[in-house]
């Protein structure tokens, strides 16, 4: 979720972003909704809107969730598919909450929202069998807990759901915590700044209120430790960079896209070029939240209208930059993974699809560098054959088709990746070295000269 400073100091909006976790129903969406009602961004008329809208599907108890929820199929299946966008205030910030998906079919989705998040709310359901089922090897809080350490999620916030199920159990909070804990660690959180929330999104209990119900509780409410977060420094010395998210053509304004600023500033009327395909445009103007900025900063989730372009070239996952300091498109590139699951061995060859920030692409393996000690970065192994679960290793991947990113030691925003394949996020990684694609700036001189 995108932060700014209450209306009482001057609006540099900056960015905490929040990227909600469930195994298919641990209410994160249900939370998220309820939460909205009570900081009062949502209406009593859309609310009655949400009950007569679900009661009408026989799913009442989704009323909540269908603030989020708002494609038909979600609403029909009871799942998260898309990235949804929603703005509360609290009484320290102003957020923008990105609802992810957690279901399995929809880790893509969940990925791109983890991309553009500094800090995440993982949700757990307390109900007996969900979070056992999360927590296997398996499961997926595992593997969004991974994800968004990699992605450079840091600072994350534990609500530990749906305790109405589990009659208030502080037995069944604590071992839930002690689980989470472990895998936390093990993830590279430190622990001693996760607060673990016991909270009923149905109920509403400890989301902005203390409950009652959990008197042997003396943590934050939710809202007090969204309250709590720290807002990230901005990257604003860096290169202009904002990964598309989403592209629309608007009746008399045009081509807009929508993206999280990741580094840089932005100003209306900056001359701007979209890698890698390599056109250039101008930013007629910017918005966010439907009001016109003169510029945007790192952590601004925002619309850009482009002059002279038109929508069809363009699509998730390209990088708008400037002109002046185009971003990298890959030729080939080194990465530094672990392998978080495979169910046999991974060599040189393998072709898997490579997620960094909003992009998807297939990448194959062309090269094994070695093994190393993930903790400690030591080689020790060169050129191995083959890699497996458990194992960090340093891989040369090429993409198939053009692909930007940059390296980790210099816009990190951009360096961090996770590999999919079967469904399943295999292993997670940075970019430690590019071989650039010189491509070619329509309306430039050239092409693009490689820094590196």
């Amino acid at each position: 979720m995108i932060r700014r400073p209450p209306r009482s100091t001057p609006s540099n909006s900056s960015a905490a972003s929040d990227v909600y976790k469930r195994q298919v129903d641990a209410g994160k969406s249900t939370t998220t909704g309820h939460l909205l009602v009570l900081t009062g961004a949502i209406s009593d008329r859309q609310l009655r809107e949400m009950e007569a809208e679900a009661k009408k599907l026989d799913k009442s108890s989704f009323k909540y969730a269908f603030i989020f929820d708002r494609l038909k199929e979600e609403r029909e299946r009871g799942l998260t598919i898309d990235l949804a966008f929603r703005k509360f205030e609290t009484k320290n910030y102003e957020f923008t909450i990105i609802d992810a998906p957690g279901h399995r079919d929809f880790v893509k989705n969940m990925i791109t929202g983890s991309s553009q998040a500094d800090a995440a709310v993982l949700v757990i359901s307390a109900k007996k069998g969900e979070f056992e089922a999360g927590i296997s090897a398996g499961g997926q809080t595992r593997e969004h807990a991974f994800l968004a350490r990699t992605l450079g999620v840091n600072q994350m916030i534990v609500l530990v759901n749906k305790m109405d199920t589990v009659d208030w159990s502080q037995e069944r909070y604590n071992e839930i915590k002690e689980e989470i804990t472990r895998l936390l660690k093990q993830v590279g959180y430190n622990v001693d700044e996760v607060p673990f929330i016991p909270a009923s999104g149905w109920t509403g209990d400890n989301l902005k209120e203390r409950s009652d119900k959990l008197k042997w509780y003396t943590g934050p409410t939710l809202l007090e430790a969204l309250d709590n977060l720290k807002i990230p420094p901005k990257p604003i010395d860096k290169p202009f960079r904002m990964p598309i998210q989403d592209v629309y053509s608007i009746k008399g304004i045009g081509t807009v896209v929508v993206g999280r600023v990741e580094t840089g500033v932005v100003k209306k009327g900056d001359k701007v070029v979209v890698m890698p395909i390599g056109a250039t445009s101008e930013a007629r103007s910017i918005e966010q939240h439907h009001e016109e900025l003169p510029q945007a900063e790192p952590g601004n989730n925002i619309g850009i209208a482009l002059k002279g372009i038109s929508h069809k070239e363009l699509k998730r996952g390209m990088v708008l930059s400037h002109t002046k300091d185009p971003a990298t498109v890959a030729q080939e590139f080194t990465g530094q993974i672990i392998m978080i699951y495979h169910p046999t061995l991974v060599a040189a060859g393998y072709t898997p699809v490579v997620h960094a920030h909003t992009a998807q692409q297939a990448c194959k393996f062309i090269e094994l560098v070695s093994k190393i000690d993930p903790r400690s970065g030591q080689v020790i192994e060169d050129s191995p054959k083959y890699i497996k679960q458990g194992e960090a290793a340093v891989v040369k991947l090429q993409p198939l088709k053009p692909l930007v990113v940059e390296k980790y030691s210099e816009i990190p925003q951009l360096g961090r990746f996770a590999v999919r394949d079967m469904g399943r996020t295999v292993a997670v990684g940075i970019v430690k070295d590019i071989v650039p694609k010189e491509v070619q700036i329509k309306g430039a001189c050239g092409v693009k000269k490689s820094k590196y």
